[in-house]
């Protein structure tokens, strides 16, 4: 998890998969809403890959990318589990 968090730190990243959750994009695709250069931005989606943010699978010549929604689902069940009553009443407790 704790690469996630790092990994969504980013702001190139966050954009990257805000583009994917409209849809499955290439590279290349991707590339056109940025003004860096195409290392870049493979540099970002390997960051996002090696943390399961991403999915990638070859369809013919390109490599379309997309949202693995999972991982976001985990972060975001952590997030709402710190407003559990059950956590609030653990926290209470310790000392």
């Amino acid at each position: 998890m704790n690469k996630a968090f790092k990994a969504l730190a980013d702001p190139t990243r966050r954009r990257i998969l805000d583009l994917l959750k409209k849809q499955d994009m290439t590279a290349g695709e991707i590339a056109e809403h940025f003004e860096m250069s195409k290392p870049s931005i493979s540099h970002h989606l390997n960051i996002l890959k090696n943390t399961d943010l991403v999915h990638d699978e070859r369809k013919g010549q390109f490599i379309m990318y997309s949202l693995n929604t999972t991982v976001l689902q985990d972060l975001i069940g952590w997030f709402f589990s710190l407003a559990e009553p059950e956590h609030d009443k653990k926290k209470g407790g310790e000392s």
